[in-house]
Parts: structure tokens; C-alpha cells; sequence
């Protein structure tokens, strides 16, 4: 078939949810900029809009609905232009999606982006409205091709599986990203090497459930094994991961915190409950007890290490009791941070069929305690770093001041501190003088003793 050209045009894409999405968003453009496609911030200076979607939660989904809504006025302003949507929705809805929005051109699937170049043509040659969102239970050729990213991005994320086998009762990634697939690990590396040649410092490494890398078809070896070669890999200096599924955390993956100076001592583990009646609802496969274990047990291996979590209140059939049992976790435990949210039903989950459904109004303040007393948290570990000094990886002008440059401790934590925006892809050290809830100031040092 032959190839569209995109030459002269400019791409709009817009980045609903997770960061599985970020990447695919990346991917998108990597493969639009083969037939020349250009990157624009600006939606009324596109030729061609993607929105590229999350369906996890309700509130997730009105946002794209309502951004769709919003780029009627672009598609009758300029006819030609081509409006597409991508990722979770995409996949969910399919044809229709064309019913419900006459101004829709292009659904892609979760596991067609690769797929773009011969779409748009059926669409720009054919006047031809499209819908693609096949599943297959293994991963095509050069669907994962090593691509071009941003020159001198610091940070970059790499997917090494897609999918999801866990079917946990309230969620609907195994409907909308299929089984579980794992990419060969020679793939991975070879993208990480060509992300390091780019000036990439630190990569994160992407899964739903990271921990089964390689035993659910595709993968060659072990997720500790495939760690520890992109470790190796020059140029990269930390390296990260998300997600990890309690139930699989395994002891050969905790030994390699401190066997590998490059990964970054912190992990994500997702409680969603505190309370055992609920945990079994959801299908997790593990009690609050042996998640208390498992945590535990790395902050005795690993003080300092920092965690953070997923935690859904509200679940049907969560009563106060429960919700007091959460509470109780992360008081405990006292994460680094939470993703939190109110439980939204998806159509299509086991949870969404059930009657004992929790009202909106005590969703709300169950979510407001819970945030609350996070903050405090927050603020209590971080207050505890000032006067210290961290290692900081440079990542660019910071977002709440053009005359900072903002970084990220191997914790996660973000700082912002005065310096030349030359120092971007360097790991320095900087004092933190002042603690936020969301964030640390500092000012950069020569030499001093770490912590984390």
C-alpha cells in the first residue's frame, strides 16, 4: 500500500491517563513522523487531532467526550482536517464511536498504532471513516519497533509487555489491552541502547503487572533477568518500574535493590483495599496481612526505600468498617504517595454487576479522609529532608518557574532549584532548604553525604 504523506502537515495528540498511554502517544508520533509528520501544540494548527484515551475510570472517559465535543467547531472550521481517537476508549467502543460523534474520522485500537500510516490513507484517500481495534494474542511485527524519540529526553518509558491475565473484578484493562503478551527481551534492549545513544538517562520499564514478564507467552527470560541487562546498558543511569502486582513480587526481584546500583530504590504496589472482605471481592489474591508482609519486609532490607500506591474506596459492598481497615494501612505502612480515587463502575466488570453499589455522597468524604490524612504524611516525609542532600537527576525548566530546573531523587521526589538549563541529563546533588507537599526546593552543592 502506498505510504501517506504527510509532509508539510502537523500532528495534535493529546495524552489521556497512564503511562502506558504516554508511551503509546510517543509510539503514535514515532511512526506519523516516518511519513513525515510533524509535532503541534496547538489543535486549531493541525492537520491531523489524535486523542489518545483512558476508559479506567468514568470521569477519565467524560474528559475525552467532552474534549471531542469541544474540536467540532476546528473540523467544520477546516473540513479537511482528519480527527482520530486511540487507546482504552477506542478499543471499548469501536463503531460506535463513529455513531455517536458524525465529526469522527479514526479509531485506533490499543494494539493497532502501528497500523496508522495504511488507516489514515483509507481515510484521507477513501473519504473512508475507520474503525480498527482488532485483539491478538500475540504482538505483530514492528509493533514494538525500536523508534525515534525526542531528541535529548532525559526520562523515557518502555513498554515490555501489554496486556493483563489478573481480570480483577472493578478493572478494565484486560478487556481493552487483551492477554498477556510479553515483547522479547533482545527487543527491549535494543530500544533502550537507541534511547541511551539519544541522551536518555533513566528509563522506566512498563507492564500492568510487570512481576510476569516472560511467563504468560512472548519473553525470553526472567523480569529480574531483563532488569538486570538493561542495568548494564551505557549511558543509562537509573532505572525504574510500574506496575508491580503484590501477589507476584517475588524475593529474587527485591535482592536486585541492592544488587544494581542504577534501579532506582523505590517501587509501586498497589493496595486498592485495606480490608480483606473487599480485597476478595476485587480479586486481588492476597489479604492485607501479606501485603503488610511483603512491604515490610523491603523497608527492613531497604530503609529509606520509598513506595507508593493505588488505593480504590468505595468499592460495592465497602462499609465503614472496611474503609477503617484502609485507613489503618496507610497509617502503617505511611507511603511515600497514593493514586487514589472513588470506585467507578465499567461496563463489562463483574464489580459494575454488583447490587451492593456505595452512594456517590459517601464515596466523596471517604475520599477526602483518605487524601487528607496522605497529605499529611507527604509533608511529614518530606520536612524530614530538609537540610539534607539528594541526588538529582536534571530533567529541565521547571513547570512552576522559568528560572528553576526541576529533577528527581532516585526516590521519586520532585525538586526545584536555580541552575543553567546546560545541566539537563546531568545527575547532580542539591541541598533541600524548604519541604512542600507536592515538592522540595534546594540549591545545588558541590559534594556532601547522601540519603535518599
Amino acid at each position: 500500500m502506498e505510504r501517506v504523506s504527510g509532509k508539510g502537515k502537523d500532528v495534535y495528540i493529546e495524552t489521556f491517563g497512564c503511562q502506558m498511554n504516554e508511551d503509546d502517544s510517543e509510539r503514535l508520533f514515532a511512526f506519523l513522523n516516518e511519513i513525515d509528520f510533524q509535532k503541534t501544540d496547538e489543535p486549531e494548527d493541525a492537520d491531523l487531532i489524535i486523542l489518545n484515551t483512558c476508559s479506567i475510570r468514568e470521569k477519565a472517559e467524560q474528559k475525552v467526550y467532552s474534549t471531542l465535543g469541544r474540536l467540532k467547531a476546528l473540523k467544520k472550521k477546516n473540513p479537511d482536517l482528519i480527527i482520530g481517537i486511540s487507546g482504552c476508549v477506542a478499543q471499548q467502543e469501536g463503531q460506535r464511536l463513529l455513531k455517536r460523534i458524525p465529526h469522527l474520522d479514526l479509531v485506533i485500537g490499543t494494539q493497532n498504532i502501528h497500523r496508522v500510516d495504511a488507516l489514515l490513507k483509507e481515510v484521507s484517500t477513501k473519504g473512508a471513516r475507520v474503525v480498527a481495534n482488532e485483539l491478538s494474542a500475540t504482538i505483530s511485527s514492528g509493533e514494538y519497533r525500536p523508534r525515534l524519540r525526542d531528541v535529548k529526553k532525559v526520562k523515557s518509558f518502555v513498554s515490555i509487555m501489554r496486556g493483563c491475565n489478573n481480570f480483577c473484578s472493578y478493572c478494565i484493562v484486560p478487556y481493552v489491552r487483551g492477554s498477556e503478551v510479553s515483547r522479547p527481551s533482545p527487543e527491549i534492549l535494543e530500544e533502550v541502547k537507541t534511547l541511551a545513544s539519544g541522551g536518555t538517562k533513566e528509563v522506566t520499564l512498563l507492564g500492568q503487572n510487570v512481576n510476569s514478564y516472560g511467563t504468560s507467552g512472548g519473553g525470553d527470560v526472567s523480569f529480574p533477568e531483563l532488569l538486570t541487562s538493561v542495568c548494564r546498558v551505557e549511558g543509562i543511569e537509573r532505572v525504574r518500574f510500574i506496575t508491580s502486582h503484590p501477589k507476584d513480587i517475588s524475593m529474587e526481584l527485591l535482592e536486585l535493590f541492592s544488587a544494581e546500583r542504577k534501579l532506582c530504590r523505590n517501587i509501586h504496589l498497589p493496595v486498592q483495599s485495606g480490608s480483606d472482605k473487599v480485597l476478595e471481592r476485587m480479586k486481588r489474591g492476597y489479604t492485607a496481612d501479606e501485603y503488610l508482609e511483603k512491604v515490610f519486609l523491603l523497608k527492613r532490607l531497604y530503609p529509606g526505600t520509598s513506595i507508593s500506591t493505588d488505593i480504590i474506596v468505595g468499592f460495592p459492598g465497602e462499609e465503614e468498617r472496611d474503609f477503617e481497615a484502609t485507613m489503618e494501612v496507610v497509617k502503617v505502612v505511611e507511603f511515600d504517595s497514593i493514586f487514589s480515587f472513588k470506585y467507578s463502575p465499567r461496563p463489562g466488570t463483574l464489580a459494575a454487576k454488583f447490587t451492593d453499589q456505595v452512594p456517590p455522597d459517601v464515596r466523596s468524604r471517604r475520599l477526602e479522609v483518605l487524601q487528607a490524612e496522605q497529605k499529611q504524611i507527604t509533608i511529614k516525609k518530606n520536612k524530614a529532608l530538609e537540610g539534607k542532600t539528594v541526588e538529582v537527576l536534571v530533567e529541565g525548566r521547571s513547570k512552576a518557574s522559568e528560572d528553576e530546573l526541576t529533577g528527581r531523587t532516585p526516590c521519586n521526589r520532585v525538586v526545584n532549584f536555580p541552575g543553567e538549563l546546560a545541566l539537563a541529563g546531568s545527575i547532580i546533588e542539591v541541598l533541600i532548604t524548604q519541604a512542600y507537599s507536592n515538592s522540595l526546593r534546594a540549591v545545588p552543592i558541590e559534594r556532601s553525604l547522601l540519603c535518599c
